[in-house]
């Protein structure tokens, strides 16, 4: 535990009380326990069933993550290997990506649920509104922002090119 604490930055005692379910870890600090083991965050959604081939989840039931302004709740649990993210997200109203463009590997869709939600990428603005839906390449520079006065949903899925690349800890850091 004390070398996952110093290739991860966390302390000991954080990742104790999340080894024994006394704490829920924030997106940020996923990415990085993520990236100190080198393994896709989506694994720390997965269940212990190996193999399966149809992923059936109620709702109510799926695993989910807090991240600063919202959550994250994975709809690939079981299934995934770590090239596609399939993912709802709750917006806190007003909710941003942060000052800094995103960039990974791959491609990223959005559907709007609830709300509106802009998306900026490579300098042109969409405003998605329940029903819309934007599917870019991600190596392009983009942001959002949840622009209701009232939580947004989307649907999120992100596909990546390089079993390295975790896009998830740049869209929701805590940072």
């Amino acid at each position: 535990m004390r070398a996952l604490a110093d290739k991860s930055g966390l302390s000991v005692n954080t990742l104790s009380l999340i080894e024994n379910g006394k704490t829920s870890p924030s997106v940020s600090t996923l990415q990085k326990i993520s990236a100190a083991l080198q393994i896709p965050m989506v694994a720390f959604f997965l269940s212990n069933q190996v193999d399966q081939k149809v992923i059936f989840t109620r709702s109510g039931h799926r695993k989910q993550a807090v991240f600063e302004h919202g959550i994250l709740e994975d709809l690939g649990a079981g299934l995934s290997d770590g090239t596609m993210e399939p993912f709802i997200v709750t917006l806190e109203p007003q909710a941003t990506s942060g000052p800094d463009a995103i960039i990974h590997t791959g491609y990223e869709f959005v559907f709007c649920l609830t709300g509106r939600i802009s998306y900026i990428v490579d300098n042109l603005r969409y405003i998605l509104e329940p029903g819309d839906s934007l599917f870019f390449e991600a190596n392009q520079p983009h942001c959002w922002q949840n622009l209701s006065s009232e939580p947004s949903k989307k649907i999120l899925i992100l596909c990546t090119a390089n079993d390295f690349d975790h896009p998830i800890g740049r869209h929701f850091s805590t940072e």
